[in-house]
C-alpha cells in the first residue's frame, strides 16, 4: 500500500504483452504497440498517492471504475504495472513528462495541460525506465 498522506508526482511503468486496440474516450479508439509506457501523473489531491493503489487494482482487474485515460490502458488484460517512481511534494508531472523518451502517445493523459501528452511508448523497457529513474531525481 502506498502511504496516502503523501503527495507528489509519479510515473508507471507499463508493460503491455500484446499489440491492442482501445478506446481511450473523447481520444476513441488508439492502437497500441506491444511494448513499454510510461505514465506520468500527479497526486496532489486529498488522496495523494493512494493514487497509485487504485492504478495497481484497476491493473489487477479488482477495480472496475475508469475515470481516466490511464484507466483503459490498465484496464485491459495485457497490462502491468513493473514499478513506480514518484517525487514526493514536487509538482512536476509536465516537466517529467516531457522528459521522457520515446513516442508520446498523443493527447493521452493531458487535456488538464498544454503538453503532448503524459504517456510516452517504447519497444525496449531499458528505454523508459532509465529516464524514468532520472527524471523523478531530477536530472531532467
Amino acid at each position: 500500500m502506498t502511504d496516502g498522506r503523501a503527495r507528489g508526482t509519479y510515473t508507471l511503468l507499463i508493460e503491455l504483452a500484446e499489440e491492442v486496440e482501445i478506446r481511450v474516450g473523447a481520444l476513441g479508439v488508439r492502437e497500441f504497440p506491444r511494448g513499454w509506457y510510461a505514465y506520468t501523473g500527479s497526486a496532489f489531491g486529498s488522496g495523494g498517492f493512494s493514487r497509485i493503489d487504485r492504478h495497481r487494482r484497476v491493473a489487477s482487474g479488482t477495480h472496475d471504475v475508469r475515470h481516466w485515460h490511464i484507466d483503459r490502458l490498465l484496464g485491459h488484460a495485457a497490462t502491468r504495472i513493473e514499478s513506480v517512481a514518484t517525487s514526493v511534494g514536487a509538482d512536476v508531472e509536465c516537466a517529467v513528462a516531457r522528459a521522457l523518451p520515446g513516442d508520446p502517445v498523443p493527447g493521452f493523459g493531458a487535456s488538464d495541460c498544454d503538453c503532448e501528452s503524459h504517456l510516452a511508448y517504447a519497444a525496449e523497457r531499458t528505454v523508459l525506465a532509465d529516464a524514468i529513474d532520472r527524471a523523478h531525481a531530477g536530472r531532467v
